[in-house]
């Protein structure tokens, strides 16, 4: 074929590029001049005028007939795609380039003004905080007609912003006529948040100057402080006081540490009553059947934990946790735990078995004379069983249960025999 019969197809290539680089050339000028008019754009209605013209171009750009790129080539460019980026781009660029507005610094306000309310501020944060609220109402005072007063609290703070933003609200500012002004106040409120982005909240201090701050360690001699660990020292102390919130406060604080957790457990035991105010995080505990705070209440014998506990009276699989259960609920010494503690004499467990035994003695409630006789009768019972059933006989003390204990001063199991022998001998 001779080089004249080449020439047409390669006017048809030049046709066709001309066809494609029509359309996209066109939309790339009118890309350039929402560019230009952007870049010259001084107020808020030139803005406008430029997004309008954004808007005109993204709608002809979705009707266009532009090239698809080959997808069998990677670097086959897409002039569709590029269009579209730019268009986005411009769209940022007229964004940015609007305000700043009255409604920013509301919104600004407002924000801090939550800030102030919900911030866990330590003292030394809360005086740092209200400081910084009543230099932002000094700073902008020019600006708008604010109250300067601040009060004393992060809460009277927050209401005093939440003022000031209604003030810069209602002030009719126009972004062009007042963007000093307007700029102005974002600046101050700006300042505000970091200044109270820099106050101290109990956040920001590790756990010991936490304790530290709150006064915990007062309570210790200066000289026990360099004991290791100085908590151990401290709760100790409180527990002899009969204070228990500084106990709670350690346990809150410190409650990672499975030796504290432990040793405040102790103290609480060993503080028995007193440590009533306990009550509630220990019965939260409790829920997970956790034992040590099952135990101390027990120790604090209330019976709005006996609802609780029943629901764990029948758990077969765990006897440790029977017996905890059990003796804690002999403690409390609520006629209501009668019935659900004498069916456990039913257990498979013979641990389970004396465990109830002995609770229904704690509990005194005479009920408990008959189920605790037919274990004491039981010859096939075992001895340390039936010697629990005389244990809670003698306790419950009346003259049914002292009957029934003393037709037992012969038994052939000489621990209940004992038993029965002290009875008689009283």
């Amino acid at each position: 074929m001779s080089n004249g019969d080449d020439e047409p197809d390669d006017a048809s290539e030049d046709e066709t590029a001309d066809a494609t680089e029509g359309p996209v050339a066109e939309f790339e000028t009118r890309l350039d001049e929402a560019e230009s008019s952007l870049e010259t754009a001084e107020t808020e209605a030139d803005l406008d005028d430029v997004e309008a013209t954004l808007d005109d171009i993204e709608e002809d750009l979705a009707d266009a007939d532009l090239p698809e790129p080959d997808e069998d080539d990677e670097d086959a460019e897409d002039p569709r795609a590029d269009l579209e980026d730019r268009l986005a781009s411009l769209r940022e660029q007229v964004e940015s380039q609007r305000g700043p507005y009255a409604e920013d610094v509301e919104e600004l306000l407002e924000t801090e003004a939550g800030t102030l309310r919900d911030s866990d501020w330590t003292d030394a944060g809360e005086s740092e905080a209200v400081a910084a609220v009543e230099t932002f109402l000094a700073n902008v005072s020019d600006a708008v007609e604010v109250d300067s007063d601040a009060g004393e609290t992060p809460e009277a703070a927050a209401e005093a912003l939440e003022s000031a933003a209604f003030t810069v609200g209602s002030a009719d500012l126009d972004p062009d006529d007042d963007a000093g002004t307007i700029t102005a106040l974002l600046e101050s409120a700006e300042t505000l948040q970091s200044d109270l982005e820099a106050a101290e909240t109990w956040s920001d201090l590790s756990v010991r100057e936490q304790l530290d701050a709150q006064g915990f360690y007062d309570v210790v001699a200066p000289g026990d402080r360099k004991d290791f660990p100085p908590e151990w020292s401290a709760i100790k102390a409180y527990a002899q006081r009969g204070e228990v919130e500084p106990i709670l406060l350690a346990l809150d604080k410190l409650g990672d540490s499975d030796f504290i957790e432990e040793y405040v457990f102790e103290q609480l035991v060993w503080m028995g009553r007193d440590a009533a105010p306990a009550f509630d995080e220990m019965h939260q505990r409790a829920q997970k059947r956790n034992k040590p705070p099952i135990r101390i209440l027990g120790k604090i014998a209330n019976e709005d934990a006996c609802e609780t506990l029943h629901e764990f009276i029948e758990d077969d699989g765990d006897v440790t946790l029977q017996k905890t259960v059990l003796r804690a609920l002999g403690e409390i010494g609520s006629h209501e735990s009668t019935e659900p503690v004498a069916q456990r004499l039913d257990a498979e467990s013979e641990a389970v078995r004396s465990a109830a035994a002995r609770s229904l003695g704690l509990i005194g409630d005479t009920r408990a004379i008959d189920p605790l006789a037919d274990v004491l009768d039981d010859a096939e019972e075992a001895d340390q069983v039936r010697a629990s059933a005389a244990w809670a006989l003698r306790q419950i003390g009346t003259q049914g249960a002292i009957d029934v204990l003393s037709e037992h001063a012969d038994d052939t199991a000489y621990i209940v025999q004992a038993e029965a022998e002290r009875v008689l001998e009283a």
